[in-house]
């Protein structure tokens, strides 16, 4: 069986959150896609160095893909991702969630801690959320104004003093 090299299946590009790792080829779903690789480390070590480059594969051993010859290290996070990682005993697999197209970039979700952790403090960039966000303006640029505000009542109870009959005693 003849490998593919990972260099011939994807390309760096740029993309609205850096550099990003993009499909050369079809992906069918289900096809793994490539290897998450880098240093085996306790989660203490982890912990220790810190960084966002660091995968936790369970509750003892985290990758750390700080070194620049992991490809899977570009792949960045979507919301709606087409991809998604799977831990196969101490290591790291990406797979096609469902069909890629030539030149379509490579996402998946990072996990709830991360995105709480790193991308939601200064919001997603992800197309989805780009996408949210792009039509969420339109939508107040374009929408009406809003109705005049009605005339501020008088202090008091709300309700207006009922008449006073001329020439009657009290």
């Amino acid at each position: 069986m003849n490998r593919v090299e990972p260099e011939s299946r994807f390309r760096l590009g740029r993309c609205r959150t850096g550099l990003g790792l993009f499909a050369r080829i079809a992906f069918p779903a289900g096809e793994r896609l490539i290897e998450y690789t880098g240093e085996r480390i306790s989660t203490e070590e982890a912990d220790r160095r810190g960084g966002r480059y660091l995968f936790h594969v369970n509750d003892s051993w985290a990758i750390d893909a700080t070194g620049r010859d992991n490809l899977a290290r570009y792949i960045n996070h979507a919301c709606r991702p087409n991809a998604e990682a799977r831990v196969v005993g101490r290591r790291v697999f990406i797979y096609a969630k469902r069909a890629i197209e030539p030149g379509e970039e490579i996402t998946y979700h990072y996990g709830r801690v991360y995105f709480r952790v790193f991308i939601e403090p200064n919001g997603c960039r992800c197309a989805t959320c780009l996408r949210r966000a792009e039509r969420a303006a339109l939508r107040a640029a374009t929408a009406p104004p809003p109705p005049p505000l009605a005339a501020p009542r008088a202090a008091g109870s709300g309700r207006r003093a009922a008449p006073t009959r001329a020439g009657k005693d009290r």
